[in-house]
């Protein structure tokens, strides 16, 4: 069993590094036309300010081991220790540093969020996609699908996914990836359906260009703008969706580190007036946020409008 789990978790990193691939190659193909600095110069300070946050995070998680004092796991002394010169932000209530926990949960909180939205996009996108370009019963049989899994509330339908299968984290993944994808289906179709109609796919067809490279050739570098800014505001969503089912405790496990289950775990405190609790909840909002002011800024560039 331990065998199957880790060859899924090694499949939905492979997905996740693949989808990661293709948007950075992406924005490489814009920035490789010598406009880096002037894009970067005519940022609005919100965008610059989400993409320094952004970095800030990235730049935490994958030096975790670096920066924490103490091991994600480790009991480090008594329960609800003060802040000190020790102790950054105190222990939480099993003795475990809070600072170490929530260094180390930017790398776990995060990291599966991305994960599972790159999951979540290539599950939906190529769905959306083909439906878009072969229609007739294909479209059909694939909206319905995708209609009847929409009308279930999400929240509702992951717990009752993660009561059934398990709590693990690739059970996790493959739940709220399956659920996420359903409305990047809605979104790719949407987007591939007014590209299908043009007059350079038709043109496409006639030189008999094959059904996958007529997708990934002229349609998806087409859509790739609305894609990009819905991957961002979909990793907020999916990111939100991790934080609250661990609060809720049916999302990753203690004694794995997350920033919403040291919410729950140290929710005790703000009864005392200590503001350690709302760390993790603010390290949340903060990337939400980050994320947000940067989509806002792509989807302006996109949209083509000025003020």
């Amino acid at each position: 069993m331990n065998v199957l789990i880790n060859l899924l978790w090694v499949a939905v990193a492979v997905v996740a590094a693949v989808a990661a691939g293709r948007l950075f190659l992406s924005v490489a193909r814009i920035l490789s036309r010598g406009r880096a600095e002037k894009l970067l110069r005519t940022a609005p300070v919100s965008a610059g300010f989400g993409m320094l946050v952004i970095l800030i995070y990235v730049f935490v998680a994958v030096f975790a081991p670096l920066i924490a004092p103490f091991a994600e796991r480790e009991i480090v002394g008594a329960q609800f220790l003060p802040w000190d010169a020790t102790h950054l932000l105190g222990t939480d209530n099993l003795g475990r540093d809070m600072f170490s926990r929530l260094v180390y949960g930017a790398r776990n909180t995060v990291g599966i969020a991305f994960a599972t939205t790159a999951l979540a996009f290539v599950l939906g996108a190529i769905p959306g996609l083909l439906a878009a370009t072969v229609g007739s019963w294909l479209d059909q049989v694939l909206s319905r699908i995708v209609d009847v899994l929409m009308s279930i509330p999400s929240l509702i339908f992951s717990l009752l996914l993660l009561a059934i299968f398990g709590t693990s984290i690739v059970t996790l993944v493959l739940v709220i990836a399956v659920i996420d994808s359903t409305r990047v289906f809605r979104l790719a179709r949407s987007v591939a359906m007014n590209i299908v109609v043009m007059d350079y796919i038709e043109a496409a067809k006639l030189r008999g260009e094959g059904l996958w490279r007529l997708i990934m050739r002229e349609i998806l570098p087409n859509a790739m703008a609305p894609l990009v800014a819905e991957f961002g505001l979909r990793f907020c969503f999916v990111f939100l969706t991790i934080a609250a089912l661990s609060f809720l405790g049916v999302g990753i496990q203690p004694p794995t580190a997350d920033w919403g289950s040291m919410v729950r775990d140290n929710a005790a405190l703000i009864t005392f007036g200590n503001v350690t609790p709302l760390l993790p909840a603010g390290a949340i909002a903060l990337l939400t946020v980050a994320v947000n002011f940067v989509v806002d800024w792509m989807l302006d560039r996109a949209s083509g409008l000025k003020e």
